[in-house]
């Protein structure tokens, strides 16, 4: 029996180049009706779970808010998109949205935590533990909050400071109620007595300095004029090693001092 020819080199090329093309296109055509069909009303998303922190938001509601804004099936839905539109939603500081076989959609949330008012009484804003500024409805949140003001980017930096004064009024038995950074970088703190202090500018170190000293001789100084330190009513530390001080009823420069101008 003669031998076989041997296929050309040429013919087992196009052999091999015809059967990649025929398995690239079966591939894509296999992927093409597979999206087709994933894009197809066939599988609704028939369910969202929400769980996690939600205290200032019940299930029901944030459902409702957030479910028409979620676009497609179960496969085809944005998480990206999910998960931007449970942030919206008022306290919401983070959620994680992910698929949960066969047919629904599960968002694990985190809330804000509110430490501190943030701005003007008229805003509805607060700062969060972590210093960051969200928008909310105030009158959800405790009465007692601190109220502290400043640039929106310096919200942590005000925080840390009111966080580290806090401890040195304590000491002296007072509160410590508002904070505000200026946009100059000047510290002015409002404690429950009313009474104003302009803290100055500086390092977090210079600015409790500065606090301390006023507040190791502020008492002995308003006895002195038969006040309390209740009755301070501003006070100004911005003086080279002195402060310069307004009780109510009476005005003084305390340790040399010049004295307040009259407005």
């Amino acid at each position: 029996m003669a031998d076989s020819i041997p296929t050309p080199f040429d013919v087992k090329l196009m052999n091999i180049l015809a059967t990649l093309m025929f398995a690239a296109c079966g591939v894509l055509l296999l992927a093409a009706a597979a999206w087709w069909v994933l894009r197809q009303p066939f599988f609704p998303i028939a369910g969202l779970k929400v769980d996690g922190d939600v205290t200032h938001n019940n299930a029901i509601t944030l459902r409702a808010n957030v479910a028409p804004q979620l676009a497609g099936n179960f496969f085809t839905v944005d998480l990206a998109k999910a998960r931007t539109a449970f942030e919206s939603v008022p306290w919401v500081r983070k959620a994680v949205v992910r698929r949960e076989f066969p047919n629904k959609l599960r968002a694990t949330l985190v809330e804000h935590v509110p430490v501190a008012h943030w701005g003007t009484e008229a805003e509805s804003r607060m700062v969060n533990s972590y210093g960051e500024v969200f928008e909310a409805n105030t009158a959800e949140a405790d009465d007692d909050l601190p109220r502290l003001s400043g640039p929106d980017d310096q919200a942590g930096h005000v925080l840390g400071m009111y966080r580290e004064l806090v401890p040195v009024f304590k000491s002296r038995d007072l509160e410590l109620d508002e904070l505000d950074l200026s946009s100059r970088g000047s510290w002015q703190a409002t404690l429950s007595t009313g009474a104003v202090i302009e803290l100055g500018r500086g390092s977090s170190d210079e600015v409790k300095a500065r606090t301390e000293r006023f507040l190791r001789s502020v008492r002995q100084v308003a006895a002195q004029y038969g006040r309390s330190v209740d009755s301070v009513e501003s006070a100004d530390l911005r003086h080279a090693d002195a402060y310069a001080l307004r009780l109510r009823g009476v005005t003084v420069a305390a340790e040399g001092a010049p004295a307040p101008k009259k407005k």
